[in-house]
């Protein structure tokens, strides 16, 4: 099974229809997204293509496949917009992997406890990460819409035969894998 882990959309269009073209390809178990969904918040310049009720609309196409982690620029009104609950962490567990999921503002790697999780999976920095660390995985998918330090606009697909992470720029480029088995 695939699963498609993004972080920081950010309210981009075409972002969000990017999302919509990939599940209609590989059709994806779960679609993780790490939060900063619809809003570009205080600090960051809103991507171009800034229309976040377009990106509400094409998320609603897969709601069922949606986890979605509370990002430090969601709120209660896009929650009631998409009609999900967002969840500020959470734990899943895929085949014999724990991931921990998280935004990344409130925990991050360096206060993270690793004790009971594979890997610790985040997003909030906008910088992509494939690492491990020990015994441990360090997981970021960086951002669909504001990159930062990385130029590339980038996510992940999780493929839980092969046990790999696999990153790609918008374009479908593989940048990156990492096998955790």
């Amino acid at each position: 099974m695939l699963y498609l882990i993004a972080s920081d959309i950010h309210g981009s269009k075409d972002a969000s229809e990017l999302l919509v073209s990939l599940d209609t390809k590989y059709n994806f178990k779960k679609i993780i997204l790490l939060g900063d969904i619809g809003y570009s918040g205080a600090r960051n310049i809103p991507p171009k293509d800034y229309y976040p009720i377009s990106v509400y609309e094409n998320l609603s196409k897969f709601k069922n496949k949606l986890i979605i982690i509370k990002g430090n620029c969601d709120s209660r009104v896009d929650e009631f917009v998409l009609g999900l609950k967002f969840k500020n962490k959470l734990k899943i567990t895929i085949k014999s992997h724990v991931f921990y999921l998280t935004h990344g503002d409130l925990y991050n790697e360096d206060s993270f406890k690793y004790n009971e999780y594979d890997c610790f999976i985040y997003g909030h920095t906008h910088v992509y990460k494939l690492e491990k660390n020990d015994n441990h995985f360090v997981i970021n998918p960086g951002s669909m819409s504001l990159p930062k330090i990385n130029k590339e606009k980038t996510y992940i697909i999780y493929d839980d035969e092969k046990d790999t992470f696999s990153l790609y720029d918008l374009n479908e480029n593989l940048l990156k894998e990492m096998k955790i088995c």
